[in-house]
């Protein structure tokens, strides 16, 4: 956790990665994180000033699609339960919902399917998604403040040029 200043006092900001989610109360608490085609869900209970963020990977196309949907699932569950542990209402809960770009044209809709997933899954809940950010072609960089639901994004350029190398000869062998 690293701390910053902020307009309102000492702002303190917790980062996480893909597999993890993090529950914070309070105007000066702030959850980042870097999505591609995961997707994070951002939860709050705005009467109590709590709430919380994953960031998960909820399908793919691999042999192991199974494992990665039930952890997905793990993750929705985990971070629904954290927050009604540390004193939310369950059904005060709102969520905004960002992520699940298609990193690489051609390839997959996972990023398609990862926002998909979380949407029905809200609704499945009935926890009341009341905005977010989902699709496109970039890597997103997100804020969430859980005492009040705001949420920052900030688009990533994802073209990261390519430098290959000259292959280096040496008695005309191609060294790589």
């Amino acid at each position: 956790m690293t701390a910053i200043s902020g307009i309102n006092g000492h702002l303190q900001r917790t980062y996480i990665s893909q597999g993890e989610h993090a529950i914070e109360a309070g105007r000066e608490r702030v959850i980042a994180t870097l999505l591609g085609s995961c997707v994070s869900a951002c939860l709050w209970d705005p009467a109590r000033g709590i709430g919380g963020m994953n960031h998960v990977l909820f399908t793919d196309d691999s042999r192991n699609a199974v494992d990665v949907f039930g952890h997905g699932v793990n993750g929705m569950e985990l971070l629904i339960n954290g927050l009604i542990r540390q004193g939310a209402d369950r059904f005060n809960l709102q969520a905004k919902v960002f992520g699940g770009a298609c990193m690489i044209q051609g390839l997959s809709d996972a990023g398609v399917r990862n926002g998909e997933f979380v949407i029905d899954f809200l609704a499945r809940e009935r926890i009341q998604h009341v905005g977010g950010d989902l699709g496109g072609d970039k890597a997103r960089r997100l804020e969430f403040w859980p005492g009040t639901g705001r949420a920052r994004v900030k688009i990533v350029d994802n073209k990261v040029p390519i430098v290959v190398p000259n292959p280096v000869v040496h008695n005309e062998i191609e060294l790589f």
